[in-house]
């Protein structure tokens, strides 16, 4: 295979939605919950939105783009209420459009419902359907709305917003971790595997607050109390908070790339410090794949700590080889190939002083297309390095993510295209390149490979996916698919649900 076919197009995984919400009467919430947003602006770059309540009306505000750009004085200002959620997206399911800006809102018997969604339905389509089989109507095209007019049909049939839930979480398959506001509560659902984050917090003793991670508790002050537990249902109102275990969890399946790439390093995740958690993936990846180099240097910003672990274990030093332009959004717009080229450019500058005959060991966490990764390689020679070796702290991605992820098509993954990692160094112009194994990553994560979503790097699914779903993302062909059956044969069966202390 040639490094031509191998090399595809630019840019990380994308990633998934930052959900909030706080039940905070005497708060100044729909500030608190901008600062959470902009906390979580790493999770979705496309829009942003925010719905309050004042216990009689819901108001919403959403628009296109990034938090700060969204959102003014002048706007928070008139979102007045005393609990809320909120949103940034990158469009996973549903075109990147106003339309599927979330939150969404609907109308029930009883009110409003405003909801806010991480993850990805593997069965929306189905669901859809099923809904406009009824004469419901819909007005985007993202597995969200799907999901929001489901709650709102049942909180009719059950009489309440919180029965719609647990109603309509055994029929959602996939990944959701959810903030859904009502006039008069807040609550927080988690998908029966736990796909991706979502976590509880205090706030002044009384405030309760949710957030797809503990970053965002913290830069606004709250205590964090602990994780939504996966097929949870929790509420907060004016009786407190309780909680519901809706669905019993077949096993728990946490998608591994939070650790790898997509959770802030300071937030907390199933017990561990993302950043540290990433420390020890460079320390495993050293150990493994050693190599004589002048400078360990990362690809910022989230090979920051694989490097610093990396220099740690290896004794090579650690420096700084290449300087980000913190101020370029991830959706920067690149107009024709040359600008494009440009473009690596323009959110990364190399230092010659720290590169210039100097054998170079280059950490990041993954490659996704690679076409990223052979840019700044050259870049790195162009400045005199002797050498560039490629150290990456993740193993090949060769599938892609169904569950909120858009990887787009396993034809645009380098480590699918190309059938050996000697391939791949060829395709980005290393003089070494090494991969974390799967072993390698589990031992240093420290966490048992029963408790994570590893379908990126082994094509194993732990929530099936429909054929239809999976076809339109296989443009490959290969005989080596396995379903995911091989570790869930069905989603979760509804447990009855029984309310216990939160």
């Amino acid at each position: 295979m040639s490094s031509s076919r191998c090399l595809i197009q630019e840019s990380k995984p994308r990633d998934a939605c930052g959900v909030f919400g706080i039940f905070g009467p005497g708060e100044d919430v729909s500030r608190l919950t901008y600062f959470g947003l902009f906390a979580l602006q790493h999770r979705g770059q496309e829009s942003a939105g925010i719905a309050v309540s004042d216990g009689r009306e819901m108001t919403l505000y959403r628009e296109m783009g990034l938090v700060f750009q969204v959102f003014d004085e002048e706007t928070l200002s008139r979102l007045q209420g005393d609990l809320a959620i909120g949103h940034t997206r990158y469009s996973t399911s549903g075109t990147s459009s106003l339309v599927n800006a979330q939150p969404m809102v609907a109308e029930w018997r009883g009110g409003k419902i405003a909801l806010a969604h991480n993850g990805n339905l593997v069965n929306a389509l189905e669901l859809r359907r099923e809904l406009e089989a009824e004469g419901t109507s819909f007005a985007a095209s993202s597995d969200s709305e799907v999901m929001l007019l489901m709650v709102a049909r049942e909180a009719d049939r059950q009489g309440s917003v919180e029965k719609g839930v647990a109603a309509c979480m055994p029929r959602w398959r996939g990944a959701y971790s959810l903030t859904i506001l009502t006039e008069d509560s807040v609550m927080a659902v988690r998908d029966p595997y736990g796909v991706r984050p979502l976590c509880i917090g205090r706030l002044n003793g009384q405030a309760i607050v949710f957030a797809s991670e503990s970053c965002a508790l913290n830069v606004i002050g709250s205590e964090f109390l602990r994780e939504v537990d996966p097929g949870e249902l929790v509420v907060a109102d004016k009786d407190g908070m309780r909680a519901q275990q809706v669905l019993r969890s077949p096993r728990q399946a946490l998608c591994v790339f939070e650790y790898i790439y997509m959770a802030r390093p300071d937030s907390e995740i199933g017990g561990r410090l993302v950043h540290e958690a990433r420390r020890r993936l460079g320390r495993q990846v050293a150990k493994d794949h050693p190599v004589e180099g002048d400078v360990v240097i990362p690809v910022p910003d989230t090979g920051w700590p694989a490097a610093i672990g990396y220099a740690e274990e290896s004794g090579v030093p650690f420096g700084e080889g290449l300087i980000k332009n913190r101020y370029i959004p991830r959706t920067f717009i690149q107009p024709d190939q040359r600008l494009r080229e440009l473009g690596v450019r323009i959110k990364l500058n190399p230092l010659r002083e720290a590169l210039q005959g100097r054998r170079v060991v280059m950490v990041d966490d993954s490659i996704v297309r690679g076409t990223t990764k052979r840019r700044i390689v050259r870049m790195i020679r162009e400045q005199g390095a002797r050498e560039v070796h490629v150290r990456i702290s993740a193993p090949p991605y060769r599938w892609p993510c169904y569950y909120g992820v858009d990887t787009s098509n396993r034809s645009e993954l380098i480590a699918a295209r190309c059938s050996t990692v000697e391939e791949i160094r060829e395709a980005i112009g290393a003089d070494s390149l090494g991969y974390q194994s799967v072993a390698g990553m589990l031992k240093g994560l420290r966490v048992p490979r029963r408790k994570l979503c590893l379908a990126c790097f082994t094509g194993r699914y732990p929530i099936p996916i429909p054929k239809d779903v999976k076809l339109s993302k296989l443009d490959l062909e290969e005989s080596a698919w396995r379903e995911g059956e091989e570790e869930a044969k069905t989603n979760a069966p509804a447990a009855s649900p029984t309310e216990t202390p939160a």
